[in-house]
Formats: C-alpha cells, sequence, structure tokens
C-alpha cells in the first residue's frame, strides 16, 4: 500500500514536471525568438558590424579592419563633409567604403595634386598620395541629392573620379567606430 502511495506521487509528480517543463520551454523559445528578432531589426535599420575589403581608404581604414556602421542619422539627416560613408547602390556593384568630400550644389576642382570645393583648398591630412581628377571632368558642381567621395588613398581608389556622384539613397550608413584589430578600437574621424 505504501508503495502505491509513492507510485501516486511520483507520476503525479512527473506530469506536473512535464507541464511546467513545456511551459518553461516555450517561454525561453519565445524569448529567444524575439531577441533574434530584435537584433536582426537593429542590424538591418540601426547599427551593424561591416568589414573593410580593399586598400582604398588607407592609412585611415586597412583592409580586414572592422567597422560599426550607424544607419540610422542618415534617415534623420543629411551626411557632412569628411563623414567615411558605406555606399550600397546602383553606382557601383560592391558595398563601398569612402568619404565625403563635398555636398550638393558645392564645386569640386582638382589641381596640383589637391582638392579644392568652392574655391578653397581642403586640408586632408587623411589623404595619401597626390590626388588627380581621374575622368572626372573638372570643376565639377555635386548635383541636388548627391554627394561626391573619394577614397582616403588617393592614388589606389576608384570613387566618384570613376563612376561620379553618389546618390544620397546609395548611403548605406556612416562608419562611426573601428573595433577590430583591438590596438586601433576607437572613433573614426
Amino acid at each position: 500500500m505504501q508503495m502505491e502511495n509513492n507510485k501516486e506521487k511520483l507520476g503525479s509528480g512527473n506530469r506536473g514536471w512535464t507541464s511546467n517543463g513545456m511551459k518553461e520551454l516555450r517561454d525561453w523559445t519565445l524569448s529567444l525568438g524575439i531577441a533574434i528578432t530584435l537584433a536582426m531589426l537593429f542590424q538591418t535599420y540601426a547599427y551593424a558590424q561591416t568589414e573593410v575589403h580593399n586598400v582604398s581608404m588607407q592609412n585611415t581604414l586597412v583592409e580586414g579592419e572592422r567597422l560599426i556602421e550607424d544607419k540610422w542619422s542618415y534617415r534623420v539627416s543629411e551626411p557632412k563633409q569628411g563623414d567615411i560613408v558605406i555606399i550600397n547602390g546602383p553606382e557601383h556593384e560592391l558595398r563601398l567604403v569612402k568619404r565625403v568630400i563635398a555636398l550638393e550644389g558645392q564645386t569640386v576642382d582638382i589641381a596640383d595634386g589637391a582638392v579644392f570645393v568652392d574655391g578653397v583648398r581642403l586640408e586632408e591630412p587623411y589623404a595619401k598620395g597626390e590626388t588627380f581628377p581621374g575622368s572626372l571632368d573638372v570643376p565639377f558642381v555635386v548635383p541636388a541629392g548627391h554627394v561626391l567621395v573619394l577614397g582616403d588613398n588617393r592614388e589606389r581608389s576608384q570613387d566618384s573620379r570613376d563612376f561620379g556622384p553618389v546618390a544620397l539613397s546609395s548611403l548605406e550608413g556612416k562608419a562611426v567606430f573601428r573595433i577590430w584589430p583591438v590596438d586601433r578600437i576607437g572613433s573614426l574621424k
């Protein structure tokens, strides 16, 4: 008799554990699903991690570095001269990292290896090498809704000198922070 009572208690305990276990599993699955969905939305619309894949931004950025990209800023404000941007649009078949040199309505000229915007020579301590106009017909006025971008490694960059101005709608985001390699972690300028 005592053994039967123990079996009943054990059996009823198992049914309770299974019900509680299933509820807990369902709760964890729901929580994990919500977390994954929020993370994907966050990466798609707010901030994302991206990698540098070429040498066009040396010495500011080198191949293999990982960056945090702010995808939100350009939804509420316009890019600024000097911003490092991620380009993802019809201007080029690859996603590119470049620097905004001139905004809509500004006149760009390239002479004597230097860049002039609205007649003023840009001070570009980040630029490597001399700047040549390439196929860009200078002086060039940046059309409305566009920016002119150049790579910091001027002699080894495919940029607006090759494919023209970049539409604001092609700016995926702004590179704001370097997260790899560890010895170069920090804000981008």
